[in-house]
């Protein structure tokens, strides 16, 4: 099996050095039997070069475990040509079928002289072992070696498989990050059944030869066998690494050939990205319209996944309607969250299925190395992690974070005291003020839930809000976020300051009955009027179940509070369908806020935002106000509140007091008339007590 070579520093080297070392042996050989170059014309040279060129043409093709490789049978007549003739014209028949060969298959300059170099020193080592245990060829006899001679003839014969074989193995070693031996261990049975076999049967060709030329074609049929056998193994083996399906590499191949980029990115210190891809939606197609079109849609897929990404990426079908993808030597992990977001557009282009027109949706999760792992399981699972965080949050792509990984030390530790947080008051809240933009008067606040971890400081709810709902405390967390938000309310209103409070639910939260029944108790213990109370929910978790968000809306609404939709315009519902739901105001994302002086495209978006909420009686809220030039254009659209770190960033309750203090205080002083100015009562200016 001669490898493909590969363009890896090492691998260069290893190439070059066996191009040096093979013209060395052929010029040691050509020097040593040159009087052997006298046979090279004998009908017997002439038919093995013939058949060793025939063997180099119909070689065989073999991909196992990511590479690529030949068998050929031109070594049975190479070996056979050297019991015949010797080294010398041995050499020169093969290589020139070699050469040949490769000219006509249009292989490259570097391969063509490794594939000879490597024959040549093959050649050579045997020729050695042959000369030292035996008296072949003997020239001079009826039969170019005597039935003595076998022992050492197979000694020769594996010494040409083992030298072959190895200068095979360190090839793939280099390209895959492992040992030559253990390689060598991986495909013996397969190397042995072929080329073994192959090499066997060198003496019989010789002693055919010996005997009639015309004999040697008996022995075709015993290496067409051989031939066949060989590729039905390939044909086995490629049947273990590949699905049925979709014909693309399945899970076992996947996750070799990502061993094969890691080890290289080590040597190279190169990064690459791991994608795991899951179908939304493919179960209800698969049984809404039977398991024939479920399998079409999936070659379809894979057909359009392969189409998208580059020669040298790996596409596989990991089982049911779950691909993966590997991407060697990126920039970054930013490029893989591009080609991330390239597939998805890809897939959401239309499948015509037996005249149906199927639309399909995926949820990709991205795991790069080294960054994020340095083998295989490693990366997939926190792929597999990643993807599970874009499916549940309706994010299309989603690129690892330690924070998702609920099984990482930090997260377990922090899973591991959060129940106590909560119990102890460690969960405290940061408020962010809302304003009217007409008048700049602060008039609600949003609830920001932050642990301040006696250990690791302060921590956002991006981390452990996660953790809540995976541990099952979610609602005890959702009970005291609500229970401190109406109890500071009511602090503000002791004092003259009436606000409203905004508090975010988790998908977890808003989906339990219970909320509706503990609502009602905390605004009561709490003394605070329910239209104080405002709860935000995001667009993706009314879209999940749109029957049963709309109930819980019900509920919800008919206790008195105010309902408003967050990040509005990020996910995929619309004001069409909010008009059905009892909401009262949305909050437009600050994604197309921030960028609204500069973009007229967010602008746009902004402006209809705003005129649509309003022509269906819903107030509109724009967050991410960071500049006077955004809160101007908004006032100019007619938005109603604003929220961001031009009115303020979120801070304590104290620090909240203190600013609406200053605000207040600051009203008032603009309320109060200003005194008429004087006329100065000497005609020079005072300057540091002097006049001047």
């Amino acid at each position: 099996m001669r490898s493909i070579t590969s363009r890896l520093p090492p691998l260069q080297a290893y190439v070059a050095g066996v191009i040096c070392l093979g013209v060395l042996c052929c010029v040691g050989v050509f020097a040593l039997d040159s009087d052997g170059l006298s046979h090279l014309l004998s009908p017997e040279v002439l038919l093995f070069a013939a058949c060793a060129f025939a063997g180099e043409l119909i070689s065989l093709k073999v991909v196992t475990r990511g590479s690529e490789g030949e068998v050929t049978t031109s070594t049975t007549f190479a070996f056979a040509a050297l019991l015949v003739a010797g080294p010398a014209c041995a050499l020169v028949a093969l290589i020139s079928a070699s050469f040949a060969a490769d000219t006509i298959q249009r292989k490259g300059p570097t391969r063509l002289l490794f594939n000879a170099s490597q024959y040549v020193i093959t050649l050579s080592a045997s020729a050695l072992v042959l000369h030292a245990l035996t008296g072949v060829p003997r020239g001079d006899a009826e039969f170019h070696f005597a039935p003595a001679d076998l022992p050492g003839i197979l000694v020769a014969a594996a010494v040409f498989f083992l030298v072959n074989s190895s200068l095979v193995a360190v090839v793939i070693a280099l390209v895959q990050g492992i040992r030559v031996g253990k390689y060598l261990v991986q495909d013996w049975f397969f190397q042995v059944s072929t080329g073994g076999l192959m090499l066997g049967l060198a003496p019989m060709v010789a002693l055919a030869a010996d005997f009639s030329l015309p004999s040697v074609a008996l022995l075709f049929l015993p290496l067409l066998a051989v031939h066949r056998g060989g590729r039905q193994a390939i044909a086995k083996e490629h049947q273990a690494v590949h699905d049925a399906l979709t014909g693309l590499p399945n899970r076992l191949l996947f996750s070799h050939r990502i061993e094969q980029v890691v080890n290289a990115g080590r040597r190279s210190e190169g990064a690459s990205a791991v994608m795991l891809i899951d179908l939304d939606h493919f179960k209800e197609i698969n049984d809404t319209l039977g398991h024939h079109a479920g399998d079409r849609l999936l070659q379809e897929v894979a057909v359009r996944l392969r189409a998208s990404l580059d020669e040298q990426d790996t596409v596989a079908r990991l089982g049911g309607d779950e691909f993966g993808v590997l991407l060697p030597d990126l920039p970054g992990p930013e490029r893989a969250s591009e080609v991330a977001q390239h597939l998805i557009e890809q897939l959401r282009e239309p499948f015509s299925i037996d005249g149906l027109t199927l639309e399909v949706d995926a949820s990709i999760g991205i795991a790069c190395a080294p960054e994020h792992g340095s083998d295989v399981e490693q990366l997939n699972q926190r792929a597999d992690i990643a993807m599970y965080a874009a499916k549940e949050g309706g994010r299309g792509h989603v690129l690892f974070e330690p924070q998702l990984d609920r099984y990482s030390p930090r997260r377990l530790s922090l899973a591991g005291s959060l129940r106590s947080a909560i119990a102890d008051g460690e969960i405290v809240l940061f408020f962010q003020p809302k304003a009217e933009l007409t008048t700049g008067k602060i008039v609600g606040v949003e609830a920001l839930a932050r642990w301040q971890h006696p250990r690791l400081g302060l921590i956002g709810p991006s981390e452990f809000v996660p953790i809540a709902e995976q541990t099952g405390l979610i609602g005890p967390l959702t009970t005291h976020v609500l229970e401190q938000a109406l109890r500071q309310v009511r602090i503000w209103a002791d004092t003259g300051e009436e606000l409203s409070v905004a508090v975010n639910l988790s998908a977890r939260s808003f989906l339990d009955a219970q909320l509706a029944v503990e609502i009602p108790k905390l605004l009561e213990a709490s003394g605070v009027d329910a239209r104080l109370l405002e709860l935000e929910i995001t667009e993706s978790m009314l879209m999940l179940d749109p029957a049963r968000a709309k109930a819980t809306l019900e509920r919800l609404s008919a206790i008195g509070l105010s309902l408003s939709v967050d990040d509005f315009g990020t996910g995929y519902s619309s004001l069409a369908n909010l008009k059905r739901l009892p909401v009262d105001g949305i909050k437009i994302d600050k994604s197309f806020v921030i960028d609204m002086p500069h973009d007229p495209s967010d602008a746009a978006i902004v402006r209809s935002t705003i005129d649509l909420a309003h022509n269906l009686g819903l107030r509109v809220v724009a967050e991410g106000v960071e500049s006077h030039e955004a809160w101007r254009r908004l006032e100019d659209l007619g938005c109603d509140l604003a929220q961001g770190f031009h009115v303020s960033r979120p801070i304590p309750a104290e620090a909240m007091t203190r600013l609406l203090a200053e605000r207040r205080a600051a009203a008032a002083a603009a309320e109060q008339p200003q005194p008429e100015p004087q006329p100065e009562p000497y005609p020079f200016r005072v300057v540091q007590g002097y006049a001047s």
